[in-house]
């Protein structure tokens, strides 16, 4: 008798461990009022039962106690929902949104709390918000502005890497847009709504929203992510510097630097567009209709005829080069191997793509060695096709005098044979 209720006592123990180990994110299989009150309401109510599966948070491990707190083991059984939400399981309810900061990040700013899922995890999102427009809003009382829940989503939170997910790279422009193309929503602000529209038609958004170029930014890599905000005048170049490093580099060297801040314009954004960043092109340098640099410089001032010195270095940069491929391919298309040309010419056009960076230093002088050194590169690759073609020239005058000896050689067999098989001999 002893011994059977002694392994009674052991089987009750283990199971009770067993239930203790089971994570949060399993219990609903084994009776969550939670779950089953939930799943019977409808519209909003209803929403976090039936997302829950797919959130990042469930999938860790973790449920629906775990940010509202309640006893998920009571209220339904019982019919009486309140039994659940009761303040002695530290029930908190749903937060206001000028709370969901602090909420989110009880667990997002624990340091060590947030080791145990992934050590790589910023926990300074709390910091960088407060320090955002976003966040400066919401401290006074501002409960419109963008917070957690309103870039992430509630209930069945994805992943960032989740093509689904709202902060997902391809997806940032439209989560960001749904409040900044709101007209009624931006009006109090006074701010302009067409940042999505122009943002979707420039170079950046079709490469991001159509090609899928993973590479090409979005409004965060700009604004930021948590600590949203507008770049000021000199942070603009800031911004599109930590891409395009070296034209930051040479427009920081050049007399537009000095100029620009005196009159108080936008370094990168007076040539390229703000959110509607346009696809770069040739014509923007020089005196041409559609060049940009007459947009402040009049014929006569030296920036005007250092933009037509530039300009023209360009172009006699890209002509030869498109003479020096004419060449190899016509060797080509005659049988020469030409592949060293093709070496060759590929580190001229290399020079070229610098040299449309080099624009940025606006000094006539560098940008000239710049194109001279392609220049040089392009008259090497000139040479080898002069001396392809004049190889082929050779074969092809070599053929021309071979062919009729052959033929006349061949005839003279043909007359030789024709005698000796004569009935006269």
């Amino acid at each position: 008798m002893r011994c059977g209720t002694l392994t009674y006592h052991l089987l009750f123990l283990l199971l009770l461990s067993a239930l203790v180990a089971v994570p949060a994110a399993a219990q609903d299989e084994t009776g969550n009022s939670c779950i089953d009150c939930h799943t019977d309401l409808d519209g909003k109510l209803a929403a976090p039962a039936m997302t829950m599966t797919e959130d990042v948070h469930y999938r860790r491990g973790l449920f629906c106690q775990d940010c509202h707190g309640g006893n998920p083991e009571r209220g339904f059984a019982e019919g009486d929902p309140e039994l659940a939400h009761s303040r002695r399981y530290d029930w908190r309810g749903a937060p206001k949104a000028i709370d969901i900061p602090e909420f989110c990040t009880r667990c997002h700013a624990n340091v060590n709390y947030m080791k145990q899922y992934n050590p790589s995890l910023r926990v300074d999102q709390l910091l960088e918000y407060r320090s955002s427009r976003h966040g400066e809003l919401l401290a006074e009382g501002d409960e419109n502005v963008a917070q957690c829940v309103s870039c992430h989503g509630v209930h069945g939170i994805l992943s960032v890497s989740d093509s689904r997910s709202p902060v997902h790279r391809a997806n940032i422009p439209a989560t960001c847009g749904a409040c900044h193309a709101d007209k009624a929503l931006m009006k109090p602000y006074s701010l302009p709504t067409d940042q999505l529209a122009k943002y979707s038609s420039s170079v950046h958004g079709v490469l991001l929203l159509e090609r899928g170029d993973a590479a090409a930014p979005a409004c965060n890599d700009c604004h930021g992510n948590h600590g949203a905000t507008p770049p000021g005048l000199n942070s603009i170049a800031n911004a599109c510097g930590e891409c395009h490093a070296l034209n930051r580099d040479l427009f920081n060297k050049s007399p537009h630097k000095k100029a620009f801040a005196e009159m108080e314009l936008g370094e990168c954004t007076t040539c390229h567009g703000h959110h509607d960043v346009t696809k770069t092109g040739d014509f923007m340098i020089g005196t041409g209709d559609k060049s940009i640099c007459i947009d402040c410089h009049e014929d006569g001032e030296a920036g005007f005829e250092a933009a037509g010195a530039m300009k023209a270095q360009l172009d006699s940069l890209k002509n030869i080069l498109a003479s020096a491929e004419e060449l190899l391919e016509r060797a080509e298309q005659g049988g020469v191997d030409v592949e060293s040309g093709r070496f060759d010419l590929q580190q001229a056009r290399n020079v070229l793509i610098k040299a449309r960076g080099a624009i940025h230093s606006f000094d006539p002088e560098s940008f000239t060695k710049v194109t001279e050194t392609g220049i040089t590169e392009a008259g090497i690759v000139m040479e080898i096709g002069e001396a392809a073609l004049h190889d082929l020239w050779l074969r092809q005058v070599g053929l021309a005098i071979t062919i009729p000896l052959i033929l006349l050689v061949a005839l003279a067999l043909y007359w030789k044979i024709r005698r000796i098989e004569s009935p006269k001999h």
